[in-house]
């Protein structure tokens, strides 16, 4: 079956291709695979509407099934920011200028003080328009330095559940058995059943 995932974002494709192929989505699709240009202003309060807003825009584009997810990084002792802001931040353009601002403002922060969670809700939207929401949330803590090559986005500054160890540097397998977007896609394969 043909799904296509309001995203161009190479590491958020793979991880998806990677989890739905066990519930017959064997052709996945990005937007520039699928030759769709497709970006709604997001202009939700919430991870859960932002996702519909960009799964239903591209439903309207495409005649089959899709998938649109909004996720982000709260931090709490920066009063939840980035939040649903994640992917445009203050308006920086590249990962590394977001982790090292949120790690410029949490200089002298104790480490029992640095809690965050990343937050996934997902939008999907069958061939024939039924609507599914899911949704996971992982927590964790900011690390003091990045740590990691892998991964993206702030992964290598998400410690998870207190670990000394960053979603940079887990394997995919590692990092999607406990990663917000794994517990959301979990959620949503057990509604797809």
């Amino acid at each position: 079956m043909k799904l296509i995932i309001a995203s161009n974002n190479e590491g958020k494709i793979r991880e998806y291709k990677a989890l739905l192929s066990s519930v017959g989505y064997d052709e996945v699709l990005s937007l520039r695979d699928a030759g769709i240009e497709c970006d709604p202003e997001e202009t939700g309060t919430t991870f859960e509407e932002n996702a519909a807003i960009k799964a239903r825009a591209l439903f309207e584009k495409c005649d089959c099934a899709v998938l649109a997810d909004d996720s982000g990084l709260i931090v709490d002792a920066l009063g939840g920011e980035p939040g649903v802001y994640s992917a445009r931040w203050l308006g920086l353009d590249n990962d590394d200028s977001k982790n090292t601002e949120i790690l410029r403002r949490l200089e002298g922060v104790r480490r029992s003080d640095r809690t965050a969670r990343f937050v996934c809700a997902i939008h999907f939207i069958r061939d024939d328009g039924t609507e599914i929401l899911a949704k996971g949330v992982c927590e964790g803590q900011i690390a003091c330095q990045p740590q990691g090559d892998d991964g993206f986005g702030y992964d290598p500054i998400f410690l998870y559940a207190g670990k000394k160890q960053s979603f940079a540097q887990m394997s995919a397998d590692e990092k999607n058995a406990v990663s917000h977007r794994g517990m959301a896609l979990r959620d949503l394969l057990e509604k797809l059943k």
